[in-house]
């Protein structure tokens, strides 16, 4: 019997795989449906999709139409995302991090037939009177807040709805708007195919990478940022290749992932750079959370050694490993490496962190080159430039920016705006992006530096000044940063200013938790002046 192909739209792939896989445990009970626990089969993950797309149906969502979402942290989103591709809508998944400034900025681009807001994003829009859209756009509260905003109704009053039939765009038309992480900006809308994000962009799930693949025995828990499209695609390989229990964390809290993590131990754990950073006490107050992990994974930003050491020594396996995924929303995954633990023990105190080396391109999917930015020629192996993608899974537009994807298009090449060094051997080395950079330094190795020899740092980040030295902002977990220990952190170091001590929650952060450099550099320096162009951003 022939088997059913692979859908490779998201509307259609919870009903495709619907009596099969995981059950799914959450952290907390999806905001769409408060009511109904924290556990689910594929089936009622179905189920709940396909009633979704009814309620969005009432509210007057239709085929062609564009619904965006706004809501806090959680896997519904790409529930949301999923019920309005299943009538043939084009949803956009947005983060609830940004200002309301932002959100309106963003909606006025978007121009969404219907907005799926939670109460806190309405909330924050009416506390500053900031009308998030036009009144012709429907509003749905999602979680409350719906007497807020101008004839919003809420979601919970739309239960009951009879579910449309499914219509799905085809497979090159646009399937999902995301938004660019936002560092340096209002985030650019990034619009995708069923055939850029799913078609081609999973067959990193399904390639048979030994000691990453997902197991039938695999217990896969994941705290990332759930409206970046690595969301969907790590959605479509728990249901392509299913582990044995999936584990969905919406928040980040210390406590509650504790709790989780212990509760449901996992081999394959996924996360966030910063949410590493900010679960490292965890390896040593619940490190029987982390004795089971195989394999880590993160995406979406740098990381820094001491604390993939940390994750890894909190393993009791004989060798765990850790893969490490650059890339960006527009190209999806790029390049990828895997460290092992006895890699990350002797690269101790390094002025060369083997966590830059972000390994070769993905087979088959992408290719990569390092070019000089003015005349847009292919640099030698060992020499700085910018690091430009192939790839099919790239990208369709920036929707409402037509002209800023069109200016990062090189020849059929994409201009990543992030510098770095291609070896001999082809594996990559980043340095930094174009509109952070520091004269003859990487910034990101100077961080992973300093965090390594000041212990109690949560956080470090390195401004470039063009009016002086380079300026470091660090968070400390307890306690001041003496003289002394700051003269001994920067021994060899390339000559810095003096540090500015600020608290973790102080670190203005986008939705994957990157810190806004941007914003953080106008609050430290008062200025937006930089080193590099910003052109490519």
């Amino acid at each position: 019997m022939k088997k059913t192909p692979r859908p490779k739209n998201l509307g259609a792939l919870f009903e495709h795989y619907a009596g099969a896989g995981p059950v799914w445990h959450l952290d907390r009970p999806f905001d769409i449906a408060p009511e109904r626990g924290v556990e689910y089969d594929v089936t009622a993950l179905a189920r709940l999709v396909a009633e979704m797309s009814g309620r969005l149906w009432e509210a007057g969502l239709r085929s062609g139409d564009r619904l965006a979402i706004i809501k806090d942290n959680h896997h519904d989103v790409v529930l949301l995302a999923a019920a309005a591709a299943r009538i043939g809508a084009l949803p956009a998944m947005i983060s609830a991090t940004n200002d309301p400034q932002v959100h309106a900025a963003i909606m006025e681009r978007f121009e969404p037939r219907v907005l799926a807001a939670s109460g806190s994003v309405l909330a924050a829009a009416a506390a500053e009177g900031v009308p998030l859209v036009p009144q012709t756009t429907q509003i749905v509260a999602i979680n409350g807040g719906a007497d807020l905003a101008p004839n919003a109704v809420s979601l919970a009053s739309l239960e009951g709805a009879d579910v449309p039939p499914m219509s799905l765009r085809p497979d090159h038309e646009p399937m999902i708007c995301t938004h660019t992480s936002g560092t340096t900006g209002v985030p650019k809308l990034v619009v995708h195919s069923p055939q850029t994000l799913i078609g081609v962009l999973t067959k990193l799930e399904t390639l048979p990478i030994p000691g990453l693949s997902i197991r039938p025995d695999d217990v896969f828990a994941s705290c990332i940022a759930f409206v970046h499209g690595r969301a969907i695609t790590w959605t479509f390989a728990q249901l392509a290749r299913p582990p044995h229990k999936v584990v969905v964390l919406g928040g980040s809290e210390p406590d509650t992932a504790a709790k989780l993590l212990s509760q449901h131990r996992p081999t394959v754990l996924e996360a966030c750079p910063n949410i590493y950073q900010r679960w490292e006490p965890l390896t040593q107050s619940h490190p029987e959370a982390f004795s089971r992990v195989r394999t880590y994974l993160n995406t979406f930003d740098a990381i820094h050694p001491p604390t993939v050491r940390k994750f890894m020594e909190a393993s009791r396996r004989k060798r765990p490993m850790w893969g490490q995924v650059w890339g960006q929303s527009e190209t999806g995954p790029v390049a990828m490496a895997v460290y092992s633990r006895k890699q990350i023990r002797e690269n101790a105190g390094a002025l060369d962190p083997v966590t830059n080396n972000v390994g070769r391109p993905i087979p088959f999917v992408t290719r990569v080159k390092i070019v000089d930015p003015e005349t847009r020629r292919p640099v030698p192996a060992g020499k700085s430039g910018v690091v430009l993608v192939r790839t099919k899974g790239r990208c369709l537009t920036y929707l409402g920016e037509e002209d800023r994807h069109t200016e990062k298009d090189w020849d059929g090449w994409w201009n990543t705006g992030d510098l770095g060094v291609r070896s001999r051997t082809g594996t990559l080395r980043l340095l930094d992006r174009e509109v952070d950079l520091i004269p003859g330094v990487s910034g990101i190795a100077l961080e992973s530096v300093l965090l390594e020899r000041i212990d109690r740092a949560t956080e470090v980040i390195v401004l470039g000044d063009p009016g002086g030295k380079p300026v470091p902002v660090i968070s400390l977990a307890h306690g001041e940063l003496s003289a002394d220990e700051w003269s001994e952190a920067t021994r060899g170091l390339p000559e810095l200013a003096e540090p500015h001590v600020i608290a973790w929650e102080d670190f203005p952060r986008t939705g994957t938790w990157k810190v806004r450099r941007f914003a953080l550099r106008q609050r430290v320096l008062h200025s937006e002046a930089t080193f590099g162009t910003g052109h490519w951003t």
